[in-house]
C-alpha cells in the first residue's frame, strides 16, 4: 500500500469512516465514569477526524445521569446541532422505553436545550419471545438495533426483524478470545441481512483497522487474540451487499496485510476484487452502519497511521 498524504482526502475512505464510530467509553475495556466519557466525546467533537464519530452510547438505565452530569460539566450542552444517543434497553424494556421517552421529551430539539435526543436503541434477543418482548414496549419514532447471536444461522430472526423494520446488531468480540466470532459466522450474519435487506451494526473488538493479534484488555500482560479488523469488516460487508461469493468475503475477513486494500477516489479494491465508492457509501447508509468502540483515538489514529 502506498501511504496517502494526510492533507489529502479520499472520497472511498470518507464514504467508508464517516459516522462509523458509534462512542461507547462507559463500556469495558475503557469502563470510563461518566464524565470522563462526556469530556473525551466533547473533545472528539473538534477533533481533526470528527467526521468519524457517531453516537454516544449510553445503557437507558444512566439516561438521567448522563442528563445531570452533561448539563452540569460539558461546555458543549446549548444550542446547536443536538447530540444523538444510541441507548442500550436492558432486562426490564418497559421501565427502559419509559426513560427514553422521558428524555427526549425534557431534552429533545424544541425542548429544554435541545442539546440531545435518543434516536437509536440498542437490545439483545436471543429468541423470538425475545424479540416480542422488546417490540412490544418499543418507543416511537427510534431505530431500533437487536443484537443476535451468531453461533447459530441468524437468517430466522433477522427475517423477523425485516418485518417489523427494525435492524440487527452482531458482537464481533469481547474481553475474551471465545467471545470472537469466526469470520464464516460474520460472513452468513452478513450475507442473512443482505438478502432481507435489514441493516446492521457490529460492537466490541473492533478497535484496529486490520485483523492481527491485539491485547484483550488495556490491563498490563493483558492476553492477546487474533481481533477482526474494522476495516476488513466494513469493507467485506460492501463486497457481500453487492454479491461476492461467501470465500471471497470470509477471505477479507481474514486478510492480515494492509496492502491488500487500496483505496483511491472511486472506491477500493482487494485484490482482485473491486467496489465502487458509490456502492461504498450505499452500504453505509443502507446495509453497514457503524460499530461500537470504547475507544475513538483509537481507530482514528491507526486509520491515520496505515495513510487512510
Amino acid at each position: 500500500m502506498t501511504a496517502t498524504p494526510s492533507s489529502a482526502r479520499l472520497a472511498s475512505v470518507d464514504a467508508l469512516t464517516n459516522g462509523l464510530v458509534d462512542y461507547a467509553g462507559l463500556f469495558p475495556p475503557a469502563g470510563l465514569e461518566m464524565e470522563a466519557a462526556l469530556r473525551h466525546y466533547t473533545a472528539c467533537l473538534t477533533d481533526p477526524q470528527r467526521a468519524m464519530l457517531g453516537r454516544f452510547v449510553v445503557p437507558a438505565a444512566r439516561l438521567e445521569e448522563l442528563e445531570g452530569v452533561a448539563l452540569a460539566t460539558v461546555s458543549r450542552v446549548g444550542p446547536g446541532t443536538p447530540w444523538r444517543i444510541s441507548a442500550l434497553v436492558g432486562p426490564d424494556a418497559p421501565a427502559d422505553a419509559a426513560r427514553i421517552a422521558d428524555f427526549n421529551r425534557r431534552q429533545g430539539p424544541g425542548r429544554g436545550t435541545g442539546w440531545a435526543i435518543v434516536d437509536t436503541i440498542e437490545a439483545p434477543a436471543s429468541t423470538s419471545a425475545d424479540l416480542a418482548r422488546i417490540l412490544a414496549s418499543r418507543p416511537d419514532d427510534v431505530t431500533l438495533y437487536v443484537e443476535l447471536p451468531t453461533a447459530t444461522d441468524p437468517s430466522p430472526m433477522i427475517a423477523d426483524l425485516a418485518l417489523v423494520g427494525a435492524r440487527a446488531k452482531v458482537r464481533t468480540g469481547g474481553l475474551t478470545a471465545e467471545s470472537i466470532p469466526s469470520s464464516a459466522a460474520l460472513v452468513r450474519f452478513f450475507r442473512a441481512c443482505a438478502r432481507a435487506a435489514v441493516p446492521f451494526k457490529a460492537t466490541a473488538g473492533l478497535h484496529h483497522p486490520i485483523r492481527a493479534a491485539y491485547p484483550l484488555t488495556y490491563e498490563p500482560g493483558a492476553a492477546t487474540a487474533v481481533m477482526h479488523g474494522f476495516v476488513n469488516l466494513f469493507v467485506a460487508a460492501t463486497f457481500v451487499r453487492i454479491g461476492v461469493p461467501a470465500s471471497d468475503a470470509v477471505a477479507m475477513l481474514d486478510e492480515t496485510s494492509p496492502s491488500a486494500f487500496a483505496f483511491d477516489a472511486d472506491g477500493v479494491t482487494w485484490r482482485t476484487r473491486r467496489a465502487t465508492t458509490p456502492a461504498i457509501r450505499a452500504a453505509r447508509a443502507n446495509y453497514a452502519t457503524s460499530f461500537g468502540s470504547c475507544s475513538f483515538r483509537e481507530p482514528a489514529d491507526e486509520l491515520r497511521g496505515l495513510g487512510w
